[in-house]
């Protein structure tokens, strides 16, 4: 014991000596040496050993030591030997057999954990955009997240620049830990800003008011307009009182402006906005401003083929019609006349307020040469112009410029019918005539050709008397009898039954067309313009043949029958059949219609004449006629000069019929244009007094 103390040093010197009976065994030193356990893919702290220019040398307790960049560090400055840090472990060794290690990971890790653990998919979060990729943004919101194009605003977006390095919230559309993807939306957040909004604006907005808003679009009929909140419409018709063609013209894309909410329809959710609706309407006081009858000035805004219309001023305008540009050409399209930009003057013809319509004359500030016309040529005066034009019933006579008179076929001849005007002249013909009428509000001018001539019938007592003989060509063959044309242009009528004692079948079997006839005249009517001829009467049958107005012709007419009616057919008979009576002067009563028996056993008379266009009127029924059959039916019995009926054409005014028509005396009785008998010789004679 004495030895161990003895051998034992002591003091300074016993520092300098292991105790050997105390030494650690190999399990002991090798547990305290056991280094730590690491794990890849995950964050570990570590100490900065060492600070290079390139990077630092991280100490995370390892054998080998790890190195991080420099570039990895945003703050590299306050970096400094012995500080602690965070790294991110990649690999444990490399093929260097160093740790891979690294800072920004190690962020990265960090910012995702608190990201995951903080935040869910529909939560709002800050970032900024840091750089375009293809179909979107990568916005930095402590990590990388992805924000598609279509995701950035409400409306196209066509630079995506502008949002970069911009702070804005986003919200989290998806999250994908297992890849590590966020995707975010900046539009859904404004979406859902933008239904707040309108709920609110819908609840304030009274129509009447006025809004300020910016125009977001512009389309071909309207703007939209942003009021914060929500889109109104202003139609292309609520821009502007005046015409305009494309909003365009009044609105620009971007541009503010004030405008008037004109409805609000919160169920649809839809705004009607007007900006003309800030000014007066000024068809309020159009009336007062452009009164009837007053002269205006305007600018041609438009023309269409009916007419153009005349901008007064904003907002008004007024159509001047085709048919009040001109007094005397026809205009068929405006665009002969005016064209846009035309500065014009006119009058106001017409206003209706309500339907916002101004009735406009151009012609009316001109002089109206109708109104002149009748000053300079009053009715009965005389004028000289050419035949411009020809109708079927009538020609049209150039009178000054382009003012045309015409002249109807029944005022070319007193005693021919005249059934088209060729017949009298020709076109370009330079013709005189009389002005029979001036109408200048219908614009018509009625001329006449005979009125330049005394009309022969006024004094036919001078030319004619009953019982003379006269002579003629025959001019027209008609069934029922000749017309022929005597002096001063007048033509009678041999009846049928006045062209021989003996019965004719046919008129053409005595007479034709051309042959040269005397005759003795048996009737004048001047008030009927006819006058009746026969070749079988004497001078005595007629009464003697005296001068001076004609007479009844009792002898030959009964008292209150037409020029040839049944009673001539049946006189003419009896005169033959009694000459004895006739000699005595007592000339038979020649009945005015023969009396037939009807159905009924009771007599009915029948006259048969002949009207003004030729044609066939019996008063009473025919005998063949049906019982429904009305009195009067009119047939056309007048024929060319081969002897075949034409039927008249007819005309568009009523007019004084011709001697020519008025001339033709009644047919037999039964006589139609279809039948076409040529003399009463089938009518039953009824029994005279001597028999």
């Amino acid at each position: 014991m004495a030895t161990e103390t003895a051998n034992t040093p002591t003091g300074e010197g016993a520092a300098r000596y292991v105790d050997l009976d105390n030494l650690p065994s190999m399990e002991d030193l090798l547990g305290e040496s056991e280094a730590p356990t690491f794990a890849e893919g995950t964050v570990v702290q570590g100490r900065i050993v060492e600070k290079r220019e390139s990077g630092v040398l991280v100490d995370i307790g390892y054998k080998a030591e790890g190195f991080v960049p420099r570039d990895e560090f945003s703050n590299w400055d306050d970096l400094a030997a012995g500080q602690t840090i965070d790294v991110y472990l990649e690999l444990i060794e490399d093929d260097d057999h160093m740790p891979l290690i690294s800072a920004r990971r190690a962020e990265l890790q960090k910012a995702w954990d608190h990201l995951v653990s903080n935040y869910q998919e529909g939560s709002t979060i800050k970032g900024v955009p840091k750089r375009r990729v293809k179909g979107g943004l990568i916005v930095d919101v402590g990590v990388d997240a992805f924000l598609p194009g279509s995701q950035v605003d409400i409306g196209p977006v066509r630079n995506l620049e502008e949002y970069l390095g911009v702070e804005t919230e986003f919200k989290i559309v998806k999250i994908n830990a297992a890849r590590r993807n966020i995707v975010v939306s900046r539009r859904e957040l404004l979406e859902e800003q933008r239904a707040l909004q309108r709920r609110k604006l819908l609840e304030e907005l009274k129509p009447g008011e006025l809004r300020r808003g910016v125009v977001k679009n512009i389309t071909d009929f309207g703007a939209f307009v942003d009021l914060t909140g929500m889109d109104g419409l202003l139609h292309i018709t609520d821009m502007s009182w005046g015409r305009i063609s494309h909003p365009s013209e009044v609105v620009k894309v971007g541009e503010e402006i004030e405008v008037m909410v004109l409805d609000v329809d919160r169920e649809r959710e839809r705004i009607s906005l007007g900006l003309k609706q800030k000014q007066g309407d000024p068809w309020t006081t159009v009336d007062v401003k452009y009164p009837i009858g007053s002269r205006i000035s305007g600018r041609v805004v438009n023309v269409l083929p009916y007419g153009a219309f005349v901008e007064l001023e904003e907002g008004v305008e007024g159509l001047v019609h085709v048919s009040e540009m001109s007094w005397t050409k026809r205009v068929n399209k405006a665009s002969e006349v005016l064209r846009v930009g035309d500065e014009v003057e006119a009058v106001v013809l017409d206003i209706q307020k309500e339907a916002r319509k101004i009735s406009l004359g151009l012609r009316q500030t001109m002089e109206n040469p109708w109104e002149t016309l009748a000053e300079k040529f009053p009715k009965g005066s005389k004028i000289k112009g050419k035949v411009r034009n020809m109708t079927s019933y009538g020609a049209f006579v150039q009178i000054q410029d382009d003012l045309d008179g015409m002249i109807h076929v029944s005022d070319m001849s007193w005693t021919r019918k005249i059934n088209h005007p060729s017949e009298v002249l020709q076109k370009g013909q330079e013709v005189e005539a009389v002005i029979l009428d001036i109408d200048p509000e219908q614009q018509r001018i009625s001329l006449g050709l005979k009125q330049l001539e005394e009309d022969p019938w006024s004094n036919i007592e001078k030319y004619y008397r009953v019982g003379s003989m006269v002579e003629g060509r025959v001019s027209k063959i008609a069934s029922f009898g000749a017309f022929v044309e005597l002096e001063h242009g007048i033509d009678g009528l041999i009846h049928i039954s006045q062209l021989s004692a003996e019965r004719v079948e046919k008129v053409r079997d005595v007479l034709n067309v051309g042959d040269v006839v005397k005759a003795r005249v048996i009737k004048i009517s001047p008030e009927e313009r006819r006058i009746g001829l026969s070749l079988t009467a004497s001078e005595e049958e007629i009464g003697g043949g005296e001068p001076g107005p004609a007479p009844s012709a009792a002898g030959v007419l009964a008292p209150g029958a037409d020029m040839v009616d049944v009673g001539d057919i049946f006189d003419s008979a009896l005169a033959q059949a009694t000459p004895a009576a006739e000699a005595d002067g007592d000339a038979a009563p020649g009945p005015a219609a023969a009396e037939k028996e009807d159905s009924d056993g009771a007599p009915a008379q029948e006259t048969a004449v002949i009207d003004d266009d030729g044609r066939s009127e019996t008063a009473g029924p025919p005998e063949s006629a049906p019982a429904e059959e009305k009195p009067n039916a009119e047939v056309t019995a007048a024929s060319d000069d081969t002897g075949n009926e034409a039927p008249e054409e007819a005309e568009p005014d009523a007019k004084t019929a011709t001697a020519e028509e008025n001339e033709a005396p009644s047919p037999s009785p039964g006589e139609t244009a279809e039948s076409e008998p040529e003399d009463a010789g089938d009518v039953e004679k009824p029994a005279s007094p001597a028999e």
